[in-house]
């Protein structure tokens, strides 16, 4: 217990220096581009319309029992799931990334992962400020449930820690697992669902839509637009609200412990 509680205390020890890491990150992601960090919000939002005009336009999804917009439903949802993407997606390559500080004996190399994570949070709480102004242009305005939207932040930043610890330790081994993973976020955002709304669909399903709601991300997404559209607290939802943090807390304790048995062969192989 004492080996698994260190690499919380390593975090919290690390915090201003994951800070600054994560502000490099994210300044030199972009750099050498005429536009520079204006990429990482033109790319999301370029994403956002294209699917509003073939779901809103060319599908007519608009026409269903929402109580507001389509574009309004798919913002609040694709939004985490942009974050979820880019933060496994770094974290996964976190250590091949910084190779040269792996190398390092004195370097603590835990904190990778989540400098990658704190990095796509600044993109991330981008959208929600443009996802805010959005509602605002529809006539829906902030209100007590938005408080809800750091809470389900941290959650979905435990979850993504959590995996990103085993899948970087993983992939130093087999560089195949960044191709996979890649795939599987491309049929995750199908799943979660995103685009399509679960309760129309899979209402006369009810088995389908429970092993839907295994999905943890699909809780964090429901969570978002709970706090901008249906107006739900998390804790209305008490079975679902236990089964995800249950499996975010696991989630972090196997991807960390994969991590420190891993560890010290990273130097070697890279």
């Amino acid at each position: 217990m004492k080996k698994e509680s260190s690499l919380p205390v390593q975090i919290w020890e690390s915090r201003k220096m994951i800070y600054k890491l994560a502000r490099n990150d994210f300044r030199t992601k972009y750099a050498g581009s005429y536009l520079g960090i204006v990429w990482a919000f033109i790319q999301p939002v370029v994403t956002v319309l294209v699917y509003w005009f073939v779901f809103e336009v060319g599908f007519r999804a608009g026409d269903s029992s929402l109580p507001v917009p389509f574009v309004l439903y798919l913002v609040a949802g694709i939004v985490p799931w942009f974050f979820f993407q880019d933060g496994l997606t770094g974290g996964t390559n976190a250590m091949l990334e910084y190779s040269y500080l792996v190398k390092k004996v004195v370097f603590n190399i835990s904190v990778l992962p989540i400098v990658k994570i704190i990095s796509a949070v600044f993109v991330h709480l981008f959208f929600v400020c443009f996802i805010t102004l959005l509602y605002c242009m529809y006539g829906r305005f902030p209100d007590l449930y938005y408080l809800q939207i750091p809470y389900y932040l941290f959650g979905l930043c435990l979850l993504i820690l959590g995996l990103s610890y085993a899948t970087c330790a993983v992939v130093i081994f087999f560089r195949d697992l960044s191709q996979m993973i890649s795939i599987a976020l491309q049929i995750g955002i199908w799943l979660t669902p995103i685009m399509w709304i679960a309760e129309d669909r899979l209402g006369r399903f009810p088995i389908l839509f429970i092993i839907l709601k295994l999905n943890p991300v699909y809780y964090i997404v429901t969570g978002y637009r709970d706090a901008f559209i249906f107006k739900n607290w998390f804790w209305e939802r008490p079975l679902w609200t236990v089964y995800f943090w249950c499996f975010a807390a696991f989630t972090f304790w196997f991807g960390s412990s994969v991590f420190r048995r891993l560890r010290v062969h990273f130097a070697d192989v890279l």
